[in-house]
C-alpha cells in the first residue's frame, strides 16, 4: 500500500450473492490503474502527497501546461488529476502505476466522494421535503409554496432559510462503505450499497479518516463493559 486513495468511475449497480447465499446490492466502479504524475515532499512543498492521473484522453483535449506537466513525468495524456496522501513510511515515484489492490483490501471500510445528480430548479416540497397544505376540493392553490420566510421584524430573509432553488450537483462523501470484491483482471471494484453520482461520473475512493467498528465489535465492547 502506497497512497491512501485513487480515482475511479461509477459504472452502475447490480447484486451478487455472498458465501452464505445472501443477496448483496453493490455498486460497480471502474478503477483502471492510476499513474503517479507528481510527488509532493515535505522539504519542497511542506506536505507529503502523490498526484494521480486517471482516464486516457486525446492530447488535443488538454491545455499546453497540462501537456507539459504530464510529459515531464513521462505520463500519457490523462483527463483527471487529484492528490492523495502517501501512507506513512511508504514512497512513490513519478510514472508508477497504482492498482486497486495496492490501496484497498476486500472487507475494508472506505469513503467515496462524488458529485450528486443534478435535479435542476426545485421547490421546497421536493428539495427539503416540506409537507405542503391540504390538497382537497376548495383548498388554496398555494399548497406547495414555502409561505412565511421567518421573522418579519428584521425586514430581510436570513441566510440559510430553506427556499426554492438549484437542487443536486453537489460534492458528497459517503463514509463507511464496505469493499466486497476487487477484480484486478477487469479493473473493477464492488462496493456494498449506493454511492453518490450518476453512472459514468468521477469518484474518489479513500481510506477512512476515522475508525468504524463492525457490529460484532460493538457487541463485544458492550458485553465487556457489563462484566
Amino acid at each position: 500500500m502506497s497512497v491512501r486513495g485513487m480515482l475511479g468511475r461509477k459504472v452502475g449497480m447490480t447484486q451478487i450473492f455472498d458465501a452464505e447465499g445472501k443477496m448483496v446490492p453493490v455498486t460497480v466502479l471502474a478503477v483502471e490503474p492510476n499513474v503517479v504524475s507528481q510527488v509532493r515532499t515535505v522539504d519542497k512543498d511542506g506536505y507529503s502527497a502523490a498526484q494521480l492521473a486517471y482516464q486516457d484522453v486525446k492530447v488535443t483535449r488538454l491545455t499546453r501546461p497540462a501537456q507539459g506537466h504530464l510529459a515531464a513525468a513521462g505520463v500519457a495524456p490523462k483527463k483527471h488529476l487529484r492528490e492523495f496522501a502517501i501512507q506513512d513510511g511508504k514512497t512513490v515515484e513519478a510514472g508508477q502505476a497504482i492498482t486497486a489492490t495496492d490501496v484497498f483490501a476486500e472487507g475494508e471500510r472506505i469513503q467515496v466522494a462524488g458529485t450528486t445528480k443534478g435535479k435542476g430548479f426545485a421547490g421546497v416540497v421536493k428539495r427539503y421535503g416540506f409537507r405542503g397544505q391540504e390538497a382537497s376540493h376548495g383548498s388554496s392553490l398555494n399548497g406547495r409554496l414555502p409561505m412565511s420566510s421567518g421573522a418579519t421584524d428584521a425586514a430581510r430573509v436570513f441566510k440559510g432559510t430553506r427556499k426554492p432553488g438549484h437542487m443536486g450537483d453537489e460534492r458528497m462523501t459517503q463514509q463507511g462503505l464496505k469493499v466486497i470484491r476487487i477484480d484486478n483482471d477487469r479493473d473493477i471494484i464492488l462496493i456494498k450499497g449506493a454511492i453518490p453520482g450518476a453512472n459514468g461520473g468521477l469518484v474518489m475512493l479513500e481510506k477512512m479518516h476515522r475508525v468504524i467498528r463492525e457490529p460484532q465489535q460493538l457487541v463485544q465492547t458492550k458485553s465487556s463493559k457489563k462484566k
